[in-house]
């Protein structure tokens, strides 16, 4: 018979710093989750993402066991990491935070293709560059 899922959880954890304070280990509490378990797990996992910030979504079954499922960071994370810069622009259309290639768009929507809701490369490529603009960062090339 098939486990029955009883919560689904969505956290947001910087890779391989998962711990039991706040605001990781209450949200685990209360869906009854081993916190140890879940913490040695998620940073053995994400060990090799260390410095990006990873997406998990925590299937909670009826049996107190749960599955992890690892989604890509977030794109704006993404575009600061490549134009080292830590925030964007808090006036993006007349402030500037910094300029990208093309070339660097099309590596960070190949990235994110399998969580981005479009159906090829181009798509995708047009969704980041969208988050770019709203951003402050310029795409060239």
């Amino acid at each position: 018979m098939a486990k029955k899922a009883v919560k689904k959880l969505k956290l947001v954890i910087p890779a391989g710093k998962a711990n039991p304070a706040p605001p990781i280990g209450p949200a685990l509490g209360q869906a009854k989750v081993n916190i140890g378990e879940f913490v040695t797990r998620f940073n053995e996992a994400t060990k090799s993402m260390m410095g990006d910030i990873v997406p998990v979504e925590i299937s909670v079954y009826d049996d107190r066991t749960f599955d992890m499922v690892f989604k890509t960071p977030p794109a704006s994370s993404l575009i600061l990491k490549a134009i080292g810069k830590e925030k964007g622009s808090g006036k993006a259309p007349t402030e500037k935070a910094g300029t990208i290639t093309r070339a660097k768009v099309k590596e960070i929507a190949e990235k994110k293709l399998k969580d981005l809701n479009a159906n090829d490369l181009e798509s995708a490529m047009k969704i980041i560059e969208g988050s770019c603009r709203s951003m402050g960062v310029e795409v060239k090339g």
